[in-house]
């Protein structure tokens, strides 16, 4: 919790794929979110920068409706989340933090069901499970059960589930955190095909390495708050995302004198 007051609000950006306005959550004494406000351009790769603690994975659940806030708005394309949850629902594609599989289904089947809860044509769902499981390098193992997947082949499936209806807005919640460098390769490359074709990418993270190479937009988060947000090359024009990142969440360097014990001898 800050003890700041919130800045002024101020009105959306006019055709912003996400508006967020003031949107705050308590639980119990800890103020989670705080006034939190952001814009998502369309077609942009958007990454929610942040320590741990700082709210991102509250605000994505706020975003994508998956918790009510206490207080604020989003809008998704001009669309409340709240006032219009099923059309916003049928534009979004979520990947979560925590994942939350159907385990004792198979790969395509567990597809198959997502895409005839979305009220899809079985056979277009077939068509387009096999292409995702194909791109994904999910295809020896659809016919396995999710229970036996290793943690990135879920993270790979529950992505697929996430695209299977062509959304227009994909919120992932550490999509790479566990995943192994084959498995986050073919992640990256759905992920990049995805924005190069106008959609757009919300993810969270404090992986500073995995930002600076994908997202063209940043926001920086600290309790509770947007801190900075914009084109990363703006907001960290010479690279130093990282610099800029410590010195906006209240970082310190560690002192050289600091720790000068490790590695001594005990003689």
């Amino acid at each position: 919790m800050t003890d700041q007051p919130p800045p002024p609000p101020t009105p959306p950006e006019r055709g912003a794929a996400v508006a967020v306005r003031g949107l705050s959550k308590r639980f119990g004494n800890v103020q989670a979110v705080d006034h939190f406000d952001l814009d998502v351009p369309h077609g942009s790769f958007f990454g929610l920068l942040g320590p741990n603690g700082a709210g991102k994975t509250t605000s994505l659940r706020m975003m994508t409706g998956l918790l009510r806030p206490d207080a604020g708005r989003v809008l998704l394309g001009g669309t409340d989340v709240w006032e219009e949850p099923e059309a916003v629902m049928a534009r979004i594609g979520v990947l979560p933090e925590d994942l939350r599989l159907f385990d004792r289904l198979r790969g395509r089947e567990l597809l198959t069901y997502t895409g005839l809860l979305r009220r899809m044509d079985e056979v277009e769902v077939g068509r387009r499970a096999g292409q995702l499981l194909a791109l994904l390098d999910l295809e020896g193992a659809a016919d396995e059960f999710v229970v036996d997947y290793s943690h990135g082949m879920r993270k790979k499936i529950a992505l697929a589930a996430a695209l299977l209806h062509a959304p227009d807005l994909l919120f992932l919640d550490e999509p790479f955190e566990a995943v192994d460098p084959v498995s986050g390769r073919a992640i990256r490359t759905v992920l990049q095909r995805f924005t190069a074709r106008g959609g757009t990418v919300v993810i969270s993270s404090h992986v500073m390495t995995l930002v600076e190479q994908l997202c063209d937009h940043v926001a920086i988060v600290n309790a509770g708050r947007v801190v900075a947000a914009g084109p990363r090359l703006e907001l960290a024009p010479e690279g130093q995302l990282e610099d800029v990142f410590v010195r906006l969440v209240g970082g310190r360097d560690v002192e050289e004198e600091a720790l000068g014990w490790l590695g001594s001898s005990s003689d």
